[in-house]
């Protein structure tokens, strides 16, 4: 009899959202995450999912790039802006560009399908892993970093741009900016940058650090007098580093 792997202790208050126009893809997905201790809601489109969400909200959307109507790239920009759950893409295109939109996107993680249920899993316990690091308690030394006018804090999860606007920021560009301003001045490589933002057991590639990079630029570029580039800078062939001077408080 093959053995049955138990629950993961980090599911017991975890609900994701499973949305896919393939009845039997959802189902097989929804009733394996089921299995391992989450709550799994399913959609099939954009409107089953709003209404997943006005149900309760969700700790992930596991969704599919291709759905009927609004497909499942401009579902995730939507989510992303509007500070929502975590999201794993899946796709039948499973080229590198593909991924590179998703995680540009906003998408914490991609997978191309078919996809490895266990595999599935394993994403699925990394992301939430990452978005329930424990956080500083409100009001404890280094419960947030200022550098160049900015503010990041480490308590609500959220960039605040000199001047006063809060920066969205994907749980993935949140987990990377906050690596890099932990250790400023300092030349991090991607594998680093990997392990440090997504944890030394993710088998994601070193072409996602780049792309987060290039989105933290942008963002930083966009909501501050100064230059992204300048911030993070680049290293040829060694990584990145983050050239600001950082202040804890």
């Amino acid at each position: 009899m093959a053995m049955i792997e138990p629950p993961a202790a980090e599911a017991a208050s975890a609900r994701i959202v499973v949305v896919d126009d393939d009845p039997g893809i959802r189902e097989l997905v929804s009733e394996f995450l089921g299995r391992h201790g989450y709550e799994v809601d399913e959609a099939a489109d954009a409107a089953g999912l709003a209404r997943a969400l006005d149900r309760g909200p969700a700790d992930l959307v596991v969704l599919d790039v291709m759905l009927p109507g609004e497909d499942g790239l401009q579902i995730c920009r939507r989510l992303a802006s509007s500070d929502g759950p975590a999201v794993i893409m899946l796709s039948a295109m499973g080229e590198e560009t593909d991924r590179i939109v998703g995680l540009e996107l906003g998408a914490d993680d991609y997978l191309p399908k078919p996809c490895n249920p266990r595999e599935l899993l394993a994403r699925v316990r990394a992301v939430l892993r990452r978005r329930g690091e424990p956080r500083p308690a409100e009001g404890e030394l280094g419960a947030y970093c200022e550098f160049a006018g900015w503010r990041l804090d480490l308590v609500r999860r959220e960039l605040k741009a000199p001047d006063g606007v809060v920066v969205n920021l994907s749980g993935g560009e949140f987990s990377l900016l906050r690596a890099l301003v932990e250790r400023p001045q300092r030349v991090l490589s991607r594998d680093q940058l990997l392990d440090l933002a997504r944890g030394p057991d993710s088998d994601a590639y070193d072409r996602a650090i780049d792309v987060q990079i290039s989105r933290l630029r942008r963002k930083l570029s966009d909501g501050g007098d100064g230059d992204g580039a300048e911030l993070i800078r680049t290293l040829r062939n060694e990584g990145y580093m983050f050239a600001a001077k950082v202040t804890r408080r």
